[in-house]
C-alpha cells in the first residue's frame, strides 16, 4: 500500500515548460502574426496555448489541447464580424467566447 506522502506527490500540480522555449514560441507567434497582418493569429494562438497545456500537470494528470488553427479561424472570423456589426459591443463577450473555446478543446492526456 502506498504511503500518504507518495500518494500526495502523484496528485501535485505543476508546470514543466522552460523559459527559452516559451520565448521562442512567443517570438515565432509574433513574427507570423505580424508578417501575415494578423491573418495567422489563430495559428499563433493555438501553437502557444498547445505548448502551455502540454507542459501543465494538474493533480498528477497532464493536460492536452486538441484545438486547431482552422477551427479557431472560423470562430475568429465570426466573432470579429459580430464585433463589427455591433460597433464593438460584442468585444466584451469575445474574451469569454475564446475561453469557452479553449476549455472545450482542453482535456486530460491519456
Amino acid at each position: 500500500m502506498a504511503s500518504p506522502v507518495a500518494a500526495s506527490q502523484n496528485l501535485e500540480s505543476h508546470f514543466d515548460g522552460g523559459l527559452a522555449q516559451y520565448i521562442g514560441y512567443c517570438i515565432l507567434g509574433f513574427l507570423v502574426t505580424v508578417c501575415t497582418l494578423g491573418i495567422c493569429y489563430p495559428w499563433s494562438f493555438t501553437m502557444i496555448y498547445s505548448w502551455k497545456t502540454k507542459h501543465t500537470v494538474v493533480e498528477g494528470r497532464r493536460l492536452s489541447f486538441d484545438g486547431t488553427a482552422v477551427q479557431l479561424f472560423g470562430n475568429w472570423i465570426k466573432w470579429w464580424f459580430f464585433c463589427v456589426i455591433t460597433l464593438g459591443i460584442y468585444s466584451f463577450w469575445l474574451f469569454i467566447a475564446l475561453e469557452k473555446w479553449k476549455a472545450k478543446h482542453t482535456h486530460f492526456a491519456n
